[in-house]
């Protein structure tokens, strides 16, 4: 017996964790004095009304769970003779897997039978939920968690993402990539390119003038590495900007065809709280990140 792990750092939805065998573990944010723990203190996710809120000049910060939070998690599963597979969001990108890995030898230690498997997807949002979907589409299949964990180590830096932000004074007081100002996008109307490399960090890639260049360089990035694209799902993630990622859905089903696998996703707040709205991206299957 096996219990599937994913976190709200990857756009996953409940419907969606309760499809695909999956639990949630909810990463916090924190905005107007109140810590907030995504489908734990609400049930569905109203991207419009947060996106409003960080227009409105709220700017959200995030913060790392502790290990008894983990041990929350976990313990009932291992108590219960269950092992865990988690797929998560990049370790490159927070500390809290420190405080993970804390509560996952404390609990070994307990329960020396039990396994714990892990994926890390060295991203986050779109593309930690596309890859999240495919292991989900694998257990679904019979595969063990040893099968699994081969198709992670070929497939993960298979999984590309690349996105912009309209507003990069979000992106800037994170620090999450490296060499952006606040001022770029809003004084010059630039747009910087930014993927996940394969250290599960964000990199600015490159900058477009306008969001019309900026969207037409995300399809370009699909056009030139994408890798079996009508054979894997594409994702396009979006911060209350439902419009924009209609525009990238629709070209996309031109070039590829009406039979593309393509969803749409909204980025969750803890990622959103860093991106700001407006952000856009698009995930696909690709020869190289």
């Amino acid at each position: 017996m096996i219990t599937l792990f994913t976190d709200t750092d990857t756009d996953m939805t409940p419907a969606q964790a309760k499809e695909y065998g999956y639990r949630l573990i909810s990463m916090p944010y924190s905005a107007k004095g109140k810590t907030v723990f995504p489908y734990e203190d609400f049930d569905r996710f109203d991207a419009h009304e947060f996106y409003q809120m960080l227009r409105s000049g709220v700017l959200p910060t995030t913060s790392a769970i502790s290990s008894e939070k983990y041990i929350a998690y976990f313990e009932p599963e291992f108590a219960a003779g269950r092992d865990i597979f988690y797929v998560h969001f990049s370790r490159a990108m927070t500390a809290t897997f420190d405080a993970m890995d804390a509560a996952v030898s404390a609990l070994k230690e307990k329960y020396p039978d039990r396994k714990f498997y892990e994926v890390d997807t060295k991203g986050i949002t779109i593309i930690s939920l596309n890859i999240a979907l495919e292991i989900g589409d694998l257990f679904k299949a019979g595969k063990t968690p040893e099968e699994v964990l081969a198709w992670a180590e070929k497939e993960v830096d298979r999984f590309a993402v690349y996105f912009f932000a309209d507003d990069l004074k979000f992106f800037a007081r994170s620090g999450r990539v490296s060499g952006i100002a606040g001022t770029m996008g809003s004084i010059l109307g630039i747009r910087p390119i930014i993927c996940m490399d394969t250290n599960g960090k964000m990199v600015s890639v490159g900058k477009e003038t306008g969001r019309s260049n900026a969207i037409k360089r995300l399809l370009s990035r699909v056009d030139e590495l994408g890798d079996d694209v009508c054979g894997h799902r594409v994702i396009v993630g979006h911060a209350d900007a439902p419009q924009i990622a209609e525009k990238i859905v629709a070209a996309l089903k031109e070039k590829y065809g009406d039979g593309l696998s393509v969803l749409t996703a909204d980025v969750n707040p803890t990622a959103g709280s860093h991106c700001g709205p407006d952000t856009v991206g698009v995930c696909f299957h690709a020869i190289h990140r």
